[in-house]
């Protein structure tokens, strides 16, 4: 998929100024050697815990980004590089994490796309707190289930339908 955030919000003025597409905080820090993902977005709702994003990493990802909603912790990382090599071998576009990542080699190494606010060492916890598929709201952005995610070196864009 072949897009640019820049032009798609050139594009979609009405679509901004309404809310049907909106750019997530400029806080996030890019992991992986994908720079540019687009994907439907599945998402979850956890608090230091990565049970269920692990879960839903290892279901097929069909082109989908997983938005999760980490409480934008800085306590405990959610996704490392055994998650990371997942959701690339699971075919999965893209991860945005409002919280932390670990193991940054190694998903640096891996053919899928990741932001997330910062590195942080600490392992979270793994029992299995969290809610799936229900809206979350990332840096004060509504992201619903399905909504499409575009992320690129510029920013990341929450669309209510497919852009390009």
């Amino acid at each position: 998929m072949d897009f640019a955030t820049c032009d798609l919000c050139d594009a979609h003025p009405q679509e901004l100024d309404d809310g049907r597409v909106k750019v997530l905080p400029p806080v996030f820090l890019m992991y992986g050697q994908r720079v540019k993902f687009a994907g439907p977005a599945v998402t979850v709702k956890v608090f230091e815990d990565n049970a269920l994003v692990r879960s839903t990493l290892e279901g097929p990802g069909n082109g989908c980004v997983l938005v999760v909603d980490g409480g934008a912790s800085l306590r405990r990382a959610l996704v490392g590089g055994q998650l990371a090599l997942l959701a690339q071998d699971n075919g999965w576009s893209g991860i945005v994490v409002d919280g932390c990542v670990r193991d940054c080699d190694e998903i640096n190494s891996c053919e899928i796309g990741v932001r997330a606010l910062a590195a942080h060492p600490q392992r979270p916890a793994r029992t299995g707190a969290g809610t799936p598929g229900v809206p979350v709201y990332i840096g004060g952005v509504s992201v619903n289930p399905g909504d499409w995610i575009y992320a690129d070196a510029d920013g990341i864009l929450v669309s209510q339908k497919k852009l390009v």
